[in-house]
């Protein structure tokens, strides 16, 4: 996985996984997400990313399994 932000457009991408993509669908006019053939997420592109999301505070964090 991936998270890029382009400051000059204002643009964030997350890539989920490399791959073709099969189609793109439109969430609304600032979001695209694209799919491979499987329907499986490949990509979400936003748009005026620093008025839609918190980007000074991303975080990512991996949980472990808790055990059985």
């Amino acid at each position: 996985m991936r998270v890029e932000y382009f400051e000059d457009t204002d643009t964030l991408q997350i890539t989920f996984k490399e791959g073709n993509v099969a189609d793109s669908r439109d969430l609304d006019e600032n979001t695209l997400v694209e799919v491979d053939a499987e329907g499986q997420l490949v990509t979400i592109t936003i748009e005026h990313a620093q008025e839609r999301a918190d980007l000074e505070s991303f975080l990512y964090k991996k949980y472990p399994r808790a055990a059985a």
